[in-house]
């Protein structure tokens, strides 16, 4: 069992009667998404985004060999970065068990796609992103906020000194440039976790896909292209990915509330108030691989990532007759909001529940 496995997705009659009665809107939400058809699998959908993507990086292999040296080969980098960002997509949504009904073949086929085809640890990603999703933006609790180059939780600026100070004064501007940075957190995390995680499991099933995949594309780039077009093509490809990755998860929380280790708060309140929707339609859909309907993700996190379009009118309506405030905005705007949120913290300004929504989760 993975830790995404015990997500908070409660039933009906499971929780103690004081934890029954707090997630009471909760479990009246869920009777009105499952009467509506929304939770079951959606296999056929599935099948058909991997097959295509298969074919589109069968093609992008294919033009590494067959496209001469040329600035043609950066733009080849960037449709890898994209397309990689894409696969991540679905092995972020076969670890939430959304594809199969079988528990064992969603992890398999997220490690599969996610360790091979992305090159990252997908053991390593259960652990990080279970937390998450269990405590969003609780400080102590969600990895997502804790403290590294960047500075999440106001007071955490204190005691920086040297450069690392100098640029959390600045981290909001150095924010955007530094996710092109992110796909070398992830290749580095995947071989750490494999190399000192004595008891992760399928551990050896992990070290040689990561390994094939960190190491192989990069020697198939050298032996496809001149050197120097090779890292211009390997340095446009990480670039494109991490920004395309890593900005895909960064407007849905950041700048949403962060709560204290111990605030109580039922599990309806503590997704909602603490997530962010992005408008765009469809297209923003396919851009993000669903992290743009946030707030549903996070309610049902098992539910296919086709279906949370349709269940936000049901989620949208129900906060409406429960007074709870429902967050969305265009990515321009989330990014800013970001942006402004990461300087306030970097120069000691900030209130962790210093924003709109705050005043709920205080009396929640």
């Amino acid at each position: 069992m993975t830790a995404l496995d015990t997500l908070p997705e409660p039933t009906p009659g499971t929780p103690s009667r004081p934890r029954a009665a707090a997630n009471r809107d909760y479990f009246e939400l869920t009777e009105r998404v499952k009467a509506a058809g929304l939770m079951g699998r959606d296999v056929r959908t599935y099948v058909l985004r991997t097959a295509l993507l298969t074919v589109v990086l069968a093609a992008g292999i294919a033009g590494m060999a067959l496209i001469p040296d040329s600035p043609w080969l950066l733009l080849l980098g960037a449709g890898f970065g994209v397309l990689f960002t894409q696969f991540a997509f679905l092995a972020h949504d076969g670890a939430h068990q959304q594809v199969f009904a079988s528990g064992r073949r969603n992890q398999w086929f997220a490690r599969i796609i996610g360790n091979l085809v992305v090159g990252l640890s997908v053991a390593w990603w259960n652990r990080k992103h279970g937390k998450h999703h269990a405590h969003p933006n609780t400080i102590g609790k969600d990895g997502d906020i804790s403290g590294g180059v960047l500075v999440f939780v106001p007071g955490d600026e204190q005691g920086r000194s040297g450069f690392m100070a100098w640029l959390a004064k600045r981290q909001g501007w150095a924010f955007l440039p530094l996710l092109s940075l992110f796909a070398f957190v992830l290749h580095y995390e995947a071989i750490s976790s494999v190399v000192r995680d004595t008891r992760m499991k399928h551990r050896l099933a992990e070290a040689v896909l990561c390994g094939i995949r960190i190491l192989g594309f990069p020697v198939l780039a050298f032996a496809t292209m001149s050197p120097g077009w090779a890292v211009g093509f390997l340095a446009v490809q990480l670039a494109v990915f991490g920004i395309t990755m890593g900005g895909s998860f960064a407007p849905n929380h950041k700048g949403m509330p962060i709560l204290p280790e111990d605030l109580e708060v039922d599990f309806l309140r503590r997704q909602v108030l603490t997530s962010r929707n992005i408008t765009g339609g469809r297209l923003m859909t396919w851009a993000m691989g669903g992290l743009d309907l946030q707030i549903e993700h996070h309610l049902f996190p098992r539910m296919p990532s086709g279906h949370l379009r349709k269940v936000r009118p049901l989620v949208k309506e129900f906060c409406a007759e429960k007074g709870i405030v429902y967050t969305e905005t265009s990515l321009l705007r989330s990014y800013i909001i970001v942006i402004k949120y990461l300087n306030r913290v970097g120069l000691g300004y900030a209130d962790p529940m210093d924003c709109p929504v705050a005043a709920q989760l205080r009396r929640a």
